[in-house]
């Protein structure tokens, strides 16, 4: 791990990192994020009874899009071929905790990481989730967004649980 901030050059400012001399690796990067939502919202979806709609499936779409256009939204993310993006919209019907869980892996072959793309995949498809229920629980509330693993590239691989 930097013990520094490489997007900053010697007089602090921004900058975007000269990844051209690094090797082209494969790289994986797995993130996650809960959607908390009321009971009802998750009855509404099971039912197919959402005003907007399924909810789930345009969520999905909303995050394999965001993937891909990671670099347009942050603005000292690398373009990276994004080859593979996979994402689960799932929810979770605890009656003592309703909730979404979004998950998502994205997988390329360049010179820089690619745990944006995964974050940002997750991120979008929370908040179009949320935008597709807000009529019937204003209340609900995207969190635990997080890298949950990352593999290939100079810093090897990592994931939450200490695997890999």
């Amino acid at each position: 791990m930097n013990e520094r901030l490489t997007h900053l050059d010697d007089a602090g400012h921004a900058r975007v990192v000269d990844v051209s001399a690094k090797p082209v690796t494969a790289r994986e990067a797995r993130a996650e994020g809960w959607v908390r939502c009321s009971a009802r919202v998750l009855e509404l979806i099971a039912d197919g009874g959402l005003p907007k709609g399924d909810a789930l499936a345009v969520a999905r779409i909303a995050g394999l899009q965001a993937a891909k256009r990671t670099p347009d939204l942050i603005p000292l993310a690398h373009p990276v071929a994004v080859h593979a993006v996979e994402v689960e919209v799932e929810p979770v019907p605890d009656p003592d905790d309703p909730r979404v869980r979004i998950t998502a892996a994205v997988r390329t072959a360049d010179r820089t990481g690619i745990e944006m793309e995964a974050l940002t995949c997750v991120v979008v498809a929370g908040l179009t989730f949320v935008d597709m229920v807000k009529a019937v629980d204003r209340r609900t509330v995207l969190d635990g967004v997080r890298v949950t693993a990352k593999s290939g590239g100079r810093s090897g691989d990592w994931s939450v649980d200490g695997e890999r």
